[in-house]
């Protein structure tokens, strides 16, 4: 329901003074007409008091009912009407009050066409006042809806995506569990606690929008070690952070699925190791991350980098900051990058 602008103080002064402005114009228009003080003060002080409630009145209808284009013909009527019981009740009552002064009631008589006329412009312009001060309010409300709508919209997207991430990984690491329970029963425990430390730190974090880069690589280093395990001595990592690097910030597992990517399409279709090349560094205020991995160019599988690891970035990105062009792949001879640019958050750049 649209809020009444007489309870903000911000409207009520300048109302005020308008009206107190307009009945010392009347009183001062009715005593050059030939009107004592004491006439046009009354005078003055009841047709505007009525005039006040009327205004009033009009605010109230228009806060509870708002008429659309094809219906202004409405307003006018309303207008109309109520200008019309002003306009009486004021006679009414100045006749009350005045009913021995053939003066007045002379005055009175002579000036009914201006006062009707006069009152219907100002029960006019404040409609109009009204009309506009609710369509605006309005219209605000429907925009915050919308913007809250969307950007819940967002979030449970994003929820959704951190959320897909965890299974996507999981169900890799028990199915290498289960492969070195018979074989390597040690590894496997080892892969067992280092999987529960894993989750127990991206559980921890996924309610974070925004972490330290610092952070992330802690969490990485985890999945990395598994991963270890998972490939033994095929699997080698570099990791370069330029100064001022791990202090920037990034969406709490965003790594992961690059680098995941990074070994799915440089281990699954060879025998032959992996050295996976991770690069970190600002610029122009931005943190920029490189991964880079070898890959047999005989297979479409390292050109491609389509997988879900690569789509679920770029869609978190998207969301995040309206922009799909903040994750790069590039292929040059049997290297494949991912380039990512992440925007910091307002509170960063402070």
């Amino acid at each position: 329901m649209a809020v009444s602008p007489f309870r903000s103080r911000q409207f009520m002064i300048p109302f005020s003074i308008c009206w107190f402005a307009w009945i010392s114009m009347q009183h001062l228009a009715l005593y050059t007409m030939g009107m004592n003080w004491f006439e046009a003060l009354t005078d003055s002080l009841v047709s505007n008091t009525l005039l006040i409630y009327v205004s009033m009145l009009l605010f109230t209808i228009l806060r509870f009912y708002l008429p659309r284009t094809n219906t202004v013909i409405t307003l006018f009527i309303w207008i109309i009407l109520l200008t019309t019981g002003w306009f009486f009740a004021s006679d009414m009552i100045l006749n009350l009050i005045f009913n021995k002064d053939s003066h007045y009631q002379t005055l009175l008589a002579n000036t009914w066409p201006v006062r009707f006329a006069i009152g219907f412009l100002i029960n006019g312009c404040v409609s109009l006042v009204g009309y506009a001060y609710f369509n605006w309010q309005e219209r605000t409300d429907t925009e915050q809806k919308k913007n809250e709508a969307e950007k819940l919209s967002k979030e449970a997207e994003l929820y959704k995506l951190r959320q897909q991430l965890q299974p996507h990984f999981l169900f890799n690491a028990l199915n290498s569990i289960n492969a070195l329970i018979g074989s390597r029963p040690a590894e496997a425990r080892e892969m067992v606690q280092q999987l529960s430390d894993f989750l127990r730190t991206t559980l921890r974090k996924d309610e974070q929008q925004w972490i330290k880069l610092e952070d992330e690589i802690q969490s990485l280093q985890l999945y990395l070690d598994i991963e270890k395990v998972r490939f033994g001595h095929r699997l080698h990592t570099q990791l370069e952070m330029e100064s001022g690097a791990l202090a920037m910030q990034l969406p709490a597992l965003l790594l992961q699925p690059l680098v995941e990517n990074a070994i799915k399409f440089g281990l699954y279709d060879t025998t032959d190791e992996l050295r996976i090349y991770m690069l970190a560094k600002t610029i122009n205020g931005q943190l920029e991350i490189t991964v880079e991995n070898p890959f047999d160019a005989s297979t479409a599988q390292g050109q491609k980098g389509t997988g879900f690891g690569l789509s679920s970035v770029q869609r978190r990105l998207y969301l995040m900051f309206g922009r799909n062009d903040l994750l790069q792949t590039t292929v040059k001879e049997n290297i494949f990058s991912t380039t990512v640019i992440i925007p910091q958050p307002i509170a960063t750049n402070k």
